[in-house]
């Protein structure tokens, strides 16, 4: 049974910096900031054992150089984009062991925001829970801008993601949900279940509790960039549109491009 515990330690305006314990050693993820998670490691008396990194921004990298000083901590990384502190490159069918914490890691290839982005499945033990760290490719109820990418590779990583089990734990690198409700709901305005995600997400954000993760079965529900063939989705992107919307692609790649300047 996983016992591990995964904590997202905010950072900058809205990053997550992902750390998975055993209550002794620690595994950060995309720590693009140094000082928090210097201080919540020591909080909790965790030593840091390794770092994974999904992609090459900043916001992702720029802590690890602080965080790793002299230590031969090693730091996963993707090997198709240029990260200097990376020590083990990775791509998409690799498997990432870590001794303490316990981690077993496979590797996705998940291209599109970067070209080289990649994200770890730890699908557990059972009856454990499974865990995705999906960087900046899948957010709660959104996806990444295409920096690098293009629409047909991103929406392949979406749904390679999609395709994890539904009890899933997804570990997005970003507090973007309650923006991107406000945009889901204008793709697909008479889905239930994103109405009352908005009323729980809303709460939580008012307490300053964080609403990731979240799980790829509730994405799925919720999350427009999934739905994009969802016969409701197609018909609001055609009338808020004015676009025919001849196939999955072209409904994905529209509603991308409507995000990007949506507000």
């Amino acid at each position: 049974m996983n016992t591990l515990e995964y904590v997202p330690v905010p950072a900058f305006a809205d990053n997550y910096i992902w750390l998975v314990s055993d209550g002794r050693d620690a595994v950060a993820v995309d720590p693009g900031e140094a000082a928090p998670v210097r201080a919540y490691l020591a909080k909790r008396g965790w030593r840091l054992a390794a770092i994974l990194l999904t992609h090459h921004h900043a916001d992702h990298v720029g802590g690890v150089a602080e965080l790793i000083g002299d230590t031969p901590i090693p730091v996963y990384g993707p090997a198709a984009e240029a990260i200097p502190v990376v020590t083990h490159p990775l791509a998409g069918g690799d498997r990432v062991t870590i001794s303490a914490p316990h981690l077993e890691l496979d590797v996705l290839d998940v291209p599109g925001h970067t070209r080289g982005h990649i994200a770890y499945f730890e699908a557990g033990e059972a009856p454990g829970v499974p865990h995705v760290f999906c960087g900046d490719t899948l957010f709660a109820c959104g996806c990444g801008r295409l920096f690098e990418g293009t629409p047909p590779q991103m929406l392949a990583s979406l749904d390679a993601l999609a395709a994890l089990p539904g009890e899933t734990q997804v570990h997005c690198a970003h507090e973007y949900t309650l923006s991107n409700i406000r945009f889901a709901l204008a793709c697909d305005p008479e889905n239930a279940r994103l109405r009352q995600w908005h009323d729980e997400a809303a709460a939580m954000r008012a307490r300053d509790v964080p609403t990731l993760p979240t799980t790829i079965a509730h994405e799925r529900a919720v999350n427009p960039f999934l739905r994009s063939d969802d016969p409701a989705v197609v018909k609001a992107l055609g009338e808020q549109l004015h676009e025919t919307v001849p196939d999955r692609l072209a409904s994905f790649t529209l509603m991308r491009e409507w995000k990007n300047r949506f507000r």
